[in-house]
């Protein structure tokens, strides 16, 4: 299939809280709503890349709860590929709980249950599917194990791969040079570069310590500000979008899902960087991860 795109990750059920603002330690805040979406850094970038207009396949294990069966049927709703999605019996579907403040912050627990089991056997036995793919997505809420077999097979089939290290986790300096668009927010980029303190004059340095590690496009993503691009060819920010926040909470995911389907159709990085930006500009605006992820319309059409 051309233009093919595989998300490889974690799919997950969110319990959302509407909060005034995000409780401190030990304290109880009241909140005003209360909503469940379906999330999960993968299978939101799943839906944010089929909604911006991919073909996407998506890779991921559920448990074999009621969460799953909604979960898979939500995927197809979207024309999502659900045919690698394994099934783990005995384990719950992954779970997040969200506070979303008034102000449009929000604090995220994860239990993973099931996207623990989605192991490196898994990826090589899909293999097969690496072979005509355009992008191979991924993120780090599965086992590390996992991560690094999608990468080496993606690389054996010679397949761009986009890596947002989020949650942040130590990465194996191997793996650097196999990653072509690395897409940190700051904090990720923080944990990845061994700092406790950051500013945004750390930025540039940063990215280019990311980029010396032998990652082809290095994308630092910084909200409402842009992101902070690190390549051969160029070093510096490109601007944002300006809205009122709502929800942030899948902003990442899609703005790697919609990044990765425009690099899938032949488009150059400020182009796609465009795009994605636009894509996440507009989700933020929005309640809900995977609700929250526009359409390619939505991105074409929407006026800034």
């Amino acid at each position: 299939m051309a233009n093919k795109i595989i998300v490889v990750g974690s799919s997950n059920t969110d319990m959302v809280a509407r909060v005034p603002r995000i409780p401190a330690t030990g304290e109880t805040v009241m909140g005003s709503d209360f909503m469940i979406f379906h999330g999960g850094k993968g299978a939101n970038q799943a839906v944010a890349a089929a909604r911006a207009g991919g073909a996407v396949t998506f890779i991921a294990c559920v448990g074999d709860d009621q969460f799953a069966a909604e979960s898979l049927e939500n995927y197809k709703k979207d024309n999502i590929d659900t045919t690698f999605i394994k099934s783990q019996e005995g384990k719950h579907s992954g779970m997040a709980l969200i506070f979303v403040s008034d102000a449009g912050e929000n604090s995220i627990a994860v239990t993973p249950g099931a996207n623990n089991s989605l192991l490196a056997e898994d990826i090589h036995r899909s293999s097969h599917v690496f072979a005509n793919a355009s992008v191979v997505l991924l993120q780090l809420e599965m086992p590390m194990e996992t991560v690094e077999a999608t990468i080496q097979v993606a690389a054996s089939h010679k397949v761009p791969v986009i890596l947002n290290p989020a949650p942040a986790a130590k990465i194996k300096d191997s793996l650097y040079s196999q990653i072509s668009v690395l897409t940190p927010n700051e904090t990720e980029a923080a944990f990845l570069t061994s700092r406790r303190e950051f500013s945004e004059n750390d930025f540039p340095v940063m990215a280019k310590e990311l980029f010396e590690r032998g990652v082809e496009h290095v994308i630092l993503t910084l909200g409402s500000k842009g992101v902070y691009l690190k390549n051969n060819d160029f070093d510096g920010m490109i601007t944002g979008f300006k809205v009122k926040p709502v929800d942030p909470t899948a902003a990442g995911d899609v703005f790697n899902g919609s990044l990765a389907v425009a690099l899938s159709q032949g488009k150059n990085l400020h182009d796609a960087i465009d795009f994605a930006q636009r894509a996440a500009a507009i989700s933020v605006t929005r309640m809900g991860a995977q609700p929250s992820a526009p359409t390619l319309e939505e991105i074409r059409n929407h006026v800034f």
